[in-house]
Parts: C-alpha cells; structure tokens; sequence
C-alpha cells in the first residue's frame, strides 16, 4: 500500500492561473465512473504541463456523506485511495468493507476522545494539526504496539478559523518527534483559503512545497516528505503545477453534498 511517491523536484512554475473547465458538455449528470475519468485526465494534463510524471499524482476520494455504493464506485472507477472526514462514517464504511481495494485514511478533524477509533484502523492520518492530538495518537499507537503514519497539517494561510500549525511552529514540533516513537511523518497537507479564481492558491501551494523541501533538506527522526496532500476540487490543478502529491477530490467526483 502506498501513501504517496516522494516529493518531486519541480521545474520554476510560472503563476498563471488554470483555466476553468466545463467538462460536462452534455449538460447531464455524469456518473461517478464518467467524474473520475475527467479528472484523471486533467491530472495528466496538468502533470504533463508541468514536466512532472502523472504517476507521481494520487488521486483521494473524499468520501464524507456518500455512501458504501457510491465509494465502490468510485474505487471501482479508478482513485487511488479513499479519505474519510468523520468517524462515525469511517467506522460504519469500514464495517460495510466500503474501501475493499484501496488505502484508507482519516482527512478530516480529529478529536483526541476518539483518537482510538482511528488510530491503527487506517493507512495515514493526514490531518494532525496540533501538538495535543499528536501525544494521544502517540499513546494510543504505543497502546497497540504500532507505528502510526501522519501527515502534520499546515495552517499555510494562517486562518483563525482552521487548525494547523504554522510554517514557523512546525520546526519546534518535528524536534519534539523523537519522544513520539509510535508516530512516523510522512510528509504535509494543507487546506489552503477558499480561492475566488484560477490560481488564487498557487502562492499557498508553492510555500508548501517550499517548506516540503526544507524539511526534506534536514535529516530527522521518524520523518520524510514523501507525500505533500494538497488541492481540492477547484484548485488541484494548480495544486499539481506547484508539487502536490496527492489531491483530494470529493465534490467532482461524487457531485454536491447535500447538508440539509
């Protein structure tokens, strides 16, 4: 099982925003094995664009609020690995054996009170944003006598309103991980400003990888940047022309959630 490819070494990006695509001409709605091709295709075409190997690329479903059919769709149709926002949909998919086939990982906030639920249950955690979620994980991962693989959270645009740590903090944490034995890093993720338009984000996505390197740079205990989570939806294409590895893709797969 794979969590990503490594951190590529990129050619000098210049800033043009992508251009938006409509990618259902026929005004129908397309199925979940017709979403996953087109994007597959413009995963192609943006590494191809950017002088990067296509198979460098994971593609994540985001799965939250779809149900067991709708993730063996979407495995069947070709993403590589599923990501799950919520406990309670991660534990009843699992019981479903909705991921059979693919990696699973937790992508979205995790409360250290169930830390226990996903601790060993999937491949990564990506979304570790904070010193206090690490130290349960830690405990929970030695409880099991395991090694569990994260990715550390980077609040790259520095809300208030998301977790994350900062570009700055995250030098003080990586030097608290040899007391962490249980926890393997595997690399970054971020969830960048909603953007507005084409290439909004390129600037957050380019610090990323910046800070990606730097770390890589840097031998460390437990850690390696092999995967660098980041792009979504509206912003994966310029998310791959600045060095993602994985891009997580809910909406353009499985269509809007539906939150009433």
């Amino acid at each position: 099982m794979h969590t990503g490819v490594g951190i590529p070494k990129i050619r000098e990006i210049a800033m043009s925003p992508a251009s938006p695509r409509n990618d259902n001409k026929r005004g129908t709605i397309m199925s979940i094995a017709e979403n996953v091709a087109v994007i597959k295709t413009r995963i192609r075409e943006a590494a191809i664009a950017s002088g990067r190997n296509p198979s460098e690329i994971l593609l994540c479903a985001a799965t939250k609020m779809n149900d067991a059919n709708a993730v063996r769709q979407a495995i069947a149709a070709g993403v590589d690995l599923c990501g799950e926002n919520r406990v309670q949909e991660l534990t009843q998919k699992s019981a479903e054996n909705a991921y059979e086939g693919v990696p699973v990982h937790f992508i979205g906030h995790l409360q250290t009170n169930k830390v226990r639920q996903v601790v060993g249950k999937v491949e990564l955690i990506q979304s570790v944003d904070r010193m206090k979620l690490l130290t349960a994980i830690q405990e929970e991962a030695a409880r099991q006598n395991i090694c569990q693989k994260i990715l550390l959270q980077i609040n790259i645009g520095n809300e208030d309103s998301k977790g994350g740590f900062s570009a700055e903090e995250i030098w003080d944490i990586l030097d608290q991980l040899p007391n962490l034995p249980n926890i393997s890093v595997r690399g970054l993720m971020a969830i960048p400003p909603i953007s507005q338009n084409p290439g909004d984000n390129c600037k957050y996505f380019q610090k990323m990888y910046n800070l990606a390197v730097d770390i890589m740079a840097k031998s460390r205990h437990n850690v390696v940047m092999e995967t660098l989570s980041m792009g979504m939806t509206d912003d994966f294409v310029d998310a791959i022309a600045c060095g993602s590895t994985m891009i997580r893709v809910g909406t353009a797969i499985f269509g809007p959630r539906n939150y009433t």
